[in-house]
């Protein structure tokens, strides 16, 4: 199959060559190859050679017709998910908690599913929420945006912030960074804990408002470790309220109150970045 894309080279950028201008976009190095092989990038309708320059304003126009993926098969679920976003690359939804954002076995009632039944295709994964979590997430619909969407998440130009509503520990800062690693708990495969020996973690946050008992945190991640907000809130004092593993206030029927609430990304084959947020600010 081919993926077709045309884009404008924006006003307020500089002159740069076909190659820089194909890093800037992210374009995995194996695929300039094949570009450049079968001259599938064109400027003003015209091929030309990667150290040539592209102007401002300039129309630029990619196929990609030999990309090679090892695509997830995930049956539809027949419940529709809550699209909050939607282009023609990428898919944006609010995931509800405690639902998994994918099939572990054969389970059908994951988001995924449910973006199958939307799509009437399988997506492609991009990042995951943990099952309790609940909020934005985004899939892709086809490859050719995947390794680039991989890509910003490394490079933090793809951002996520977070809210959580924590019990109230009256040490709290009004905003703080907590570098903790972290690693399995080995009394409880479940859980992960602080541990000197543990992978490095650092999250971010900043308290948005507080009562007596509560405070509601914004957060940011600058690594993406499993569980990862849910033991540094914990660690710090304040466990995220509704925590089964990680909060000894826990009651049952209680939600976990975390959500993804904020995404910002560049939208693949663009220069253009797309800020999407949730109304959880309650």
């Amino acid at each position: 199959m081919t993926y077709n894309f045309t884009l404008i080279y924006p006003k307020n950028q500089e002159d740069i060559t076909v190659r820089q201008l194909l890093n800037k976009l992210l374009i995995p190095r194996k695929w300039q190859h094949l570009l450049r092989i079968n001259k599938e990038i064109t400027i003003n309708g015209s091929y030309r050679n990667f150290n040539e320059l592209v102007l401002p304003e300039d129309q630029i126009k990619i196929s990609l017709s030999q990309i090679q993926t090892n695509q997830q098969i995930y049956p539809a679920s027949g419940h529709l998910p809550k699209v909050v976003y939607e282009d023609q690359n990428v898919l944006v939804i609010n995931k509800a908690k405690e639902q998994k954002t994918h099939p572990n076995l054969r389970e059908t009632n994951t988001a995924l599913n449910d973006c199958a039944t939307y799509l009437g295709k399988s997506p492609y994964i991009v990042h995951r929420l943990d099952m309790l979590t609940g909020g934005l997430l985004l899939v892709a619909k086809n490859p050719a945006v995947v390794p680039i969407l991989n890509r910003q998440l490394t490079n933090k130009t793809f951002h996520r912030e977070y809210l959580a509503k924590v019990k109230l520990n009256n040490n709290l800062s009004d905003k703080g960074t907590i570098n903790l690693p972290l690693g399995h708990d080995p009394n409880d495969q479940r859980k992960r804990m602080v541990r000197t020996d543990g992978l490095k973690a650092i999250t971010h946050y900043e308290v948005v408002k507080k009562d007596k008992q509560t405070a509601l945190l914004r957060i940011s991640l600058e690594t993406g470790r499993t569980h990862q907000i849910r033991v540094h809130l914990a660690a710090l004092g304040c466990p995220i309220i509704g925590d089964p593993l990680y909060n000894s206030d826990f009651k049952s029927g209680q939600e976990l109150q975390l959500t993804a609430y904020q995404m910002s990304f560049i939208k693949p084959f663009t220069f253009e970045r797309e800020i999407i947020r949730l109304d959880e600010m309650n």
